[in-house]
């Protein structure tokens, strides 16, 4: 479970009336990571809401195994600001565990100490509020934040509301206990006892899931477990070295200077880089699936089904459901699948914002984002020295690594960054030349 949401304080009471620097709505890791950059500087005061009663992060996709798919050094603050107080070799130490965590010589981060990290963080943190929400923002010279318990104001603001589950519009009216995201996995997934299971999404979650069901004790094991995508075959995430450059702020710098129309196929080639199965998971799913076909022999427990597109799902009189699937080589050929209950491993889309209503008619999109400037501000008709920051909604814009850990550090110190009209040491160049104009890589004498 989450920390304890922190009571108002006799310091915290007195920002009631203050005017802030910035107001951060959303408390996820990519405002949680500017919330820790910006803590101590009394130059810039803060305060960040969410709405949630504590921090949480994917709580209910925390299943046993689960691990990061990125470096550890990727935390909120490290390869911004590695002396920061809020990094995950602070937790480490503060928790007294640091030698054990090296000696465990994890080959990948359990996800709980991840999340139970980014917990500590916030808690840790007096300008990170919870059980708080932003009902509006509107503008008069300064940013008017309204929440369910207050007003504040502030010069700037820093949108970071993250992402919420998305499943196809014809899967929406079957959402329920037998017919899940998997988001909501464990909350549902107890239940799910000698039943036929269809996991849908080739995905990271996905392997996940399928992994978790087919890996139970026999008496909670599913009757069968079918797992579906669309991609051709489970492909694992590709993180080899050069490829691992797409996830560095020179490339995220070069990718933005393109035209929509080459950002939109650069992010559907290099999907895999993002959003593979981890090795290690496409590993044991294999190695438990040789167990119950060669070793328990008992072969009639999984269904593989790659390449197919589920193209509705309907429940029967008997309250089961009956999901078809498309084959997209096979033209014309479809399935039938008879399932107690299907997961959803489909993915997420960025969360709504109805609180910035009442500034929409100023904003500039692009392609259904807002459209954002090189420091992640979003084009409008304000003056320039008061920002909309915004964060995890501008994929289109950033590329891959904008809904991922990848950049939340880098992205986070850009922010802080124009607020305090300053700038970070720079870094050294990738080993790759990736814009012609650079005229890097080509020069040579003889």
């Amino acid at each position: 479970m989450g920390p304890v949401p922190k009571p108002l304080t006799a310091s915290r009471a007195a920002e009631q009336t203050s005017h802030l620097r910035i107001v951060g709505i959303g408390a996820g890791p990519a405002n949680l990571s500017l919330a820790s950059l910006l803590h101590g500087d009394s130059d810039q005061p803060n305060l960040f809401f969410d709405r949630k009663p504590s921090f949480t992060w994917h709580d209910d996709q925390l299943i046993t195994g689960a691990t990061l798919q990125v470096s550890i050094f990727k935390d909120l603050v490290s390869l911004s600001d590695p002396t920061n107080r809020f990094s995950f070799l602070s937790y480490l130490h503060e928790h007294g565990r640091i030698y054990h965590f090296l000696n465990a010589q994890f080959a990948e981060v359990p996800r709980t100490e991840f999340r139970n990290y980014l917990a500590w963080a916030a808690e840790k943190n007096e300008n990170v509020v919870f059980s708080e929400t932003v009902e509006r923002v509107e503008f008069d010279g300064v940013f008017r934040v309204t929440t369910d318990r207050r007003q504040v104001t502030a010069d700037n603001i820093a949108v970071g509301v993250g992402t919420v589950p998305w499943v196809p519009e014809f899967a929406v009216p079957h959402l329920g206990a037998g017919h899940f995201h998997v988001s909501q996995y464990l909350r549902n997934a107890e239940d799910l006892a000698g039943k036929r299971v269809a996991v849908v999404g080739g995905g990271q979650s996905g392997a996940e899931a399928f992994l978790d069901l087919i890996s139970r004790p026999e008496s909670q094991r599913p009757a069968w477990v079918s797992w579906v995508s669309r991609r051709r075959n489970y492909f694992p995430i590709d993180d080899s070295t050069f490829t691992n450059d797409f996830y560095m702020p020179e490339y995220s710098e070069y990718f933005y200077r393109l035209s929509e129309s080459k950002r939109a196929e650069l992010n559907s080639a290099h999907l895999l880089s993002s959003d593979g199965i981890s090795e290690s998971t496409l590993r044991a799913i294999y190695q438990q699936l040789y167990r119950l076909q060669f070793i328990e022999r008992d072969e009639h427990r999984f269904g593989l089904l790659p390449n197919r597109t589920v193209v509705s799902t309907d429940r029967t009189a008997g309250g089961t459901f009956e999901v078809t699937l498309r084959h997209n080589d096979e033209s014309g050929q479809s399935q039938c699948l008879p399932v107690d209950a299907v997961v959803w491993a489909t993915g997420f889309r960025p969360a709504p914002k109805k609180f910035l209503d009442p500034l929409m008619d100023r904003i500039q999109s692009e392609n259904g984002e807002v459209r954002v400037d090189e420091d992640f501000a979003i084009s409008w008709d304000g003056p320039p020295d008061r920002k909309i920051f915004v964060q995890n909604a501008v994929r289109g814009q950033r590329g891959l690594p904008d809904v991922n850990l990848s950049l939340n550090a880098w992205r986070a110190q850009r922010i802080a960054n124009r607020l305090r009209g300053s700038s970070s040491p720079e870094l050294a160049m990738s080993f790759i030349d990736w814009s012609a104009k650079s005229g890097r890589g080509t020069q040579w004498t003889a």
